[in-house]
């Protein structure tokens, strides 16, 4: 096993990590920036894209556009031409919620979850895009969301509630779109670290990054760490497999949650690092289904 820096410029809030198959590129946000960028792993060129208001995640379209989840709700985004366009906004409730950490499911909806900034009850929930673009609240109560992931077999949904130290399991019927049963699948009461971003790998492992915990982790399904491997940051946010093969794992990370006086300790804070040799390969990312035109 190996880790390297893929980028070494720091982000504020690096997250919501996601690799290109056809483009062979990373792409990820700086939440509070707020930017995505994007990487050529030949080059280790990064191009960053402001983006009008916080980001927290986005989804691939076909045609080459995205689908992003920010503090205006979810927004159509053409990079090309910088053009920013409002779909829905299941936040404007309060100033202080913002779309978060989200994944497109198989069937090509975009699941999202949202975060109150201030970390203030339980106000975070998970809303589903549709492909027709119409917004479905699909559970609520927690503190804040993160850590969506799907199953290879398409029949489990993950999602963590990062300050309640708690992974739910959901059972996932993926022709409906319809979860249920939630369950406790892994609790990080008793380890250093929280769960933040994650992913399956085609083993169907659940690969999480342990912010506070300068780590990332391997969980079996059946809720088991398998592995826990240290990277160069204190609070790494997001992990997603990449590379030809996706048998390289990339991993986002943060300055804004070090404070000042620890940050001539983690050099590194904030960086994209890249992990090779782990022996497992990922799974490619779906890309969201665009309405068809008349």
């Amino acid at each position: 096993m190996r880790l390297s820096i893929a980028s070494h410029h720091p982000d504020i809030l690096g997250e919501g990590a996601i690799w290109h198959m056809g483009q062979q590129r990373l792409y990820w946000v700086d939440a509070f920036a707020p930017a995505i960028r994007r990487l050529d792993p030949e080059t280790g060129a990064v191009e960053s894209f402001a983006m009008p208001a916080d980001i927290g995640s986005f989804v691939f379209c076909a045609d080459g556009t995205l689908i992003g989840g920010m503090r205006t709700g979810f927004n159509h985004i053409d990079l090309a031409s910088g053009r920013v366009s409002p779909i829905a906004n299941p936040v404007e409730r309060h100033p202080q919620l913002m779309l978060n950490d989200g994944k497109c499911d198989r069937r090509g909806r975009y699941w999202c979850a949202s975060v109150y900034l201030e970390f203030v009850g339980r106000e975070a929930e998970i809303f589903r895009l549709d492909p027709d673009l119409s917004v479905r609240r699909m559970d609520g109560g927690f503190i804040i969301g993160n850590g969506i992931a799907f199953s290879p077999d398409d029949r489990r949904m993950y999602f963590a509630d990062t300050r309640d130290e708690t992974v739910w399991l959901y059972d996932l019927d993926i022709d409906s779109g319809a979860i249920g049963n939630r369950r406790r699948f892994f609790s990080t009461s008793d380890i250093e670290g929280l769960v933040d971003g994650a992913t399956c790998d085609e083993d169907g492992n659940y690969w999480c990054a342990l912010v506070h915990g300068a780590a990332v982790a391997c969980i079996s399904p059946e809720g088991r760490m398998l592995r826990r491997i240290p990277v160069p940051a204190k609070h790494p946010t997001m992990v997603a497999f990449g590379g030809p093969d996706l048998r390289t794992l990339y991993v986002t990370s943060s300055t804004r949650l070090l404070p000042a006086d620890a940050r001539s300790a983690w050099p590194d804070a904030g960086k994209v690092f890249v992990i090779h040799g782990l022996g497992v390969r990922g799974i490619p990312e779906p890309i969201f289904t665009m309405p068809q035109p008349n």
